[in-house]
């Protein structure tokens, strides 16, 4: 009888957890990501004084955390730049200014190298760049006979590829849940399979541990043995 009522409870733990585990997660992600870009965008409110958007510390007004409406209207004023500055790149005087921009930090010595490797990897994400992740892949990793997914993103340098006996391609593996960290291995291109996956699908995948698996294509599904 004793075993009948755990069992029922469990059942039910698991059920409800089932239902609530999404809400859940959804929410710690919004407020994980309000809370990290609020740390980069309240610097935006440096003209308002510290006694009106922060809070209090040991009595001083000020010299607390900034009070999370105010990280709110940060954010908002972090929205309107971006939308002025795409509005911006629309006429030429303003896509001249954004050049002129992007060319005198490229001259700054140390910033160069930064703001150059930003701007290339931004630009492989870009839509349309030629290095943009347009391929899934699946390849053997991290261990033999285990398989990762990942995206295909180029060749290798020339110089790597002159000291293999393979062609090699580089792959991006993402981690899970949070895809924008990964490791870059190279792979012989032999050893890569493609899959039949869009990159949204792929990323899906990855995020949701798993958890959401795309649609096989309609020329798989024919490939795919009748089930029953």
């Amino acid at each position: 009888m004793k075993k009948d009522h755990v069992a029922r409870w469990r059942a039910n733990f698991f059920t409800g957890l089932a239902v609530l585990l999404p809400a859940v997660v959804s929410v710690a992600v919004i407020f994980w990501l309000f809370f990290t870009i609020s740390g980069i965008t309240d610097t935006l409110l440096i003209f308002i004084p510290r006694i009106y958007t922060h809070e209090s510390f040991g009595g001083e007004a000020g010299a607390g955390p900034m009070h999370w409406y105010w990280s709110l209207v940060a954010l908002l004023v972090a929205i309107l730049i971006t939308s002025t500055v795409g509005l911006l790149t629309r006429n030429y005087l303003g896509n001249k200014l954004i050049e002129w921009v992007d060319a005198s930090l490229l001259r700054v010595p140390i910033l160069n190298k930064i703001y150059g490797a930003i701007k290339q990897v931004n630009d492989a994400f870009s839509s349309g760049s030629k290095n943009s992740f347009k391929t899934v892949v699946m390849v053997e990793f991290p261990h033999p006979g285990m398989r990762s997914v990942g995206f295909l993103t180029s060749e290798v340098h020339e110089e790597i590829q002159q000291r293999t006996s393979e062609k090699m391609v580089c792959v991006f593996i993402p981690t899970t849940p949070n895809p924008t960290s990964g490791f870059l291995v190279l792979v012989p291109e032999s050893r890569v399979t493609k899959l039949d996956m869009s990159v949204a699908d792929g990323i899906k995948f990855i995020v949701s541990l798993g958890a959401i698996s795309p649609e096989p294509s309609h020329a798989i599904q024919q490939k795919l043995p009748a089930v029953g």
